[in-house]
């Protein structure tokens, strides 16, 4: 939700353009989830520390802020054209990068202004599952019998899962909204996924009490 959340801001362009910043958001946000929750995880299981439940609640109450405040800021980026998303190329680089706006395009700030709010957000979203994977949760009972090595080795492969399978989902997500139906629905696909957002960070706060 929350990369659907951030790939909402109305930019020109033809489908395939928008395919490519729709996956690019999700690339950033899997890239900037996984690398917290993989480099963060490794560092506590080699310094064999685990962190206390109320940073775990910590992350889920703030994931579910985020999502309540992408979701408003996509509202109100519906109703008043003032949430915006860009491409172009920095000084250096091969390719463009698309970055999230907000304010008035004519007032468009200067290129080291630019954000990279994907992937700072997807990091903060890891921070919820930071405790689960460091217990090593979601490997079951018998990875306490693992290695040190093998722990990290499963820790990274789970990290590249999770990065593979964000990206898959920007890629149906961007063939979903570049799709002809959802562009004549146009304002009103975007209100709904915002609408959306906001509830999910709701019960997910709620949930978190």
């Amino acid at each position: 939700m929350g990369i659907a959340a951030l790939s909402l801001a109305p930019v020109a362009g033809d489908p395939a353009a928008q395919r490519a910043r729709a996956f690019g958001v999700a690339v950033r946000f899997a890239l900037g989830h996984a690398v917290l929750l993989g480099a963060g995880a490794a560092a506590l299981i080699v310094l064999g520390w685990s962190l206390p439940l109320a940073v775990e609640r910590g992350g889920e109450m703030l994931g579910g802020g985020l999502l309540i405040g992408l979701g408003g800021l996509a509202l109100w980026g519906a109703a008043a054209g003032r949430v915006y998303g860009h491409s172009h190329v920095h000084s250096g680089e091969p390719a463009a990068h698309w970055h999230l706006h907000f304010g008035m395009r004519e007032r468009h700030p200067d290129a080291l202004a630019h954000s990279h709010l994907p992937t700072i957000i997807g990091a903060a979203f890891a921070i919820s599952s930071l405790r689960a994977l460091t217990l090593l949760v979601p490997f079951g009972d018998t990875a306490a019998a693992v290695s040190l090595a093998g722990l990290l080795g499963l820790v990274a492969v789970f990290s590249v899962g999770i990065l593979i399978s964000m990206s898959l989902f920007g890629v149906a997500f961007a063939q979903l909204m570049s799709a002809s139906a959802m562009r004549r629905l146009g304002r009103a696909s975007a209100v709904l996924t915002a609408c959306a957002s906001i509830a999910l960070g709701g019960y997910w706060i709620v949930a978190a009490l």
